[in-house]
């Protein structure tokens, strides 16, 4: 299976999640992240995601005659590369950013429901902006976006450290158009 098949269900998107940052989890650790879902689907998509090589096995011990595995991500595995989407049509677009939304929502209400939860002190955050962008400036935000991001990628958990989902989307509103005259304030009246 492929990495965007396999990417492509809330649940092992967020199991993917749980896994950022180099950490080593077991299943019953990820289960404990995702408890709507049961021990036995939790299994089943881990399973998916050893043999499609987006986890594989760091360490295995022995707890009172069973073996508990650790488990890390294999980054380098877990993208959906350019070509990729490139190639999808739109309902397979449609189908991809429905996954991610059901995953993003599951994880704000598995964050909600834990009773520690303070949104005003853990700096939640999920504000919209409509931005008029050309072409260069959307590529140009991208890259900033990129370049603030892609450094704290590999950041390992610590004591001091919390994991945030943070989940950048874009795309336009509205079809661009020519306009002879554009509606500015008075401040931006052009010259006549």
């Amino acid at each position: 299976m492929d990495s965007l098949k396999l990417l492509a269900h809330p649940i092992r998107l967020r199991i993917v999640h749980a896994m950022g940052g180099g950490r080593l989890l077991t299943t019953a650790q990820l289960c404990a992240r995702i408890p709507e879902a049961s021990k036995a689907t939790v299994y089943r998509h881990i399973d998916l995601l050893v043999g499609g090589g987006i986890l594989e096995v760091a360490e295995e011990h022995k707890v009172r005659g069973a073996v508990e595995r650790h488990y890390r991500l294999c980054q380098e595995r877990a993208v959906i590369g350019a070509e990729v989407v490139r190639a999808l049509a739109p309902e397979e677009h449609r189908q991809a950013f429905a996954t991610a939304m059901t995953a993003l929502l599951a994880e704000f209400n598995a964050y909600l429901d834990r009773e520690e939860a303070d949104p005003v002190v853990d700096q939640v955050g999920y504000r919209q902006h409509a931005l008029w962008l050309s072409p260069t400036e959307l590529t140009e935000m991208i890259s900033d976006l990129r370049k603030a991001i892609a450094p704290r990628l590999a950041n390992p958990p610590s004591p001091e450290r919390t994991q945030y989902l943070l989940s950048p989307i874009h795309f336009p509103v509205e079809v661009p158009h020519q306009q002879t005259e554009w509606p500015t304030s008075g401040a931006e009246q052009p010259p006549r």
